[in-house]
């Protein structure tokens, strides 16, 4: 894992074969190398191994949502990678690691999506979409923290887990922000259904 330790990160487009315009957004936020430095010194209390990166840019899972929260790009950002295999269970205790944070008035956000298959994406409604946002309903705002995050490590049993998410690498930052809720509670923040498929949005505390 890295984190991100660049003052003015730029830029990273990494997607292909969209519109030009959105080769030409711009989100110039601050970076935050202070708080970098304290990230990897929880995460390294916490055994993980972590480096510092100074060249990645901002990618579309920070610019797109960010440009919606903070437009005016006021608010220092700080990315933290996944770790190459996605073991849900390790970034549960990522999540847990970093939770300290929150007491300082930080948020740690999961940036991804609760359905993440670009092949099937405008294939129009089917069941595997919201069979899985039922699964994630129930886990994220029924059960407690201790279940939660046990059916969080094993979400590839879910229903139509693997349907929604055939590479999981949208769905691990939620691992992140649900192992550093704590006992706080979740809460479905929002739902649609966008290209026939549900997707869902949910915060903790």
């Amino acid at each position: 894992m890295t984190v991100s330790t660049s003052p003015a990160p730029g830029m990273l487009y990494d997607y292909y074969g969209f519109p030009p315009h959105t080769y030409e957004l711009k989100y110039p936020a601050p970076g935050a190398p202070k708080l970098a430095a304290e990230v990897e010194r929880l995460l390294k209390a916490a055994g993980v191994a972590v480096g510092e990166n100074a060249e990645r840019g901002f990618d579309h899972g920070v610019f797109v949502p960010f440009l919606i929260v903070d437009p005016k790009a006021q608010i220092p950002v700080l990315m933290v990678s996944l770790r190459q295999d996605l073991d849900a269970q390790f970034h549960v205790e990522v999540g847990k690691a970093l939770a300290p944070l929150r007491e300082e008035g930080i948020v740690i956000v999961g940036s991804g999506m609760s359905y993440h298959d670009l092949r099937h994406f405008r294939d129009g409604k089917d069941a595997a979409s919201a069979e899985f946002d039922a699964w994630l309903d129930e886990t994220l705002t029924k059960c407690e923290p201790s279940e939660r995050e046990a059916r969080l490590a094993e979400w590839e049993k879910a229903p139509s887990a693997r349907a929604c998410h055939p590479r999981e690498e949208h769905l691990i930052p939620l691992m992140v922000a649900a192992g550093a809720a704590g006992d706080s509670p979740g809460v479905h923040s929002f739902r649609d259904v966008i290209g026939g498929k549900v997707i869902s949005g949910f915060r903790f505390g």
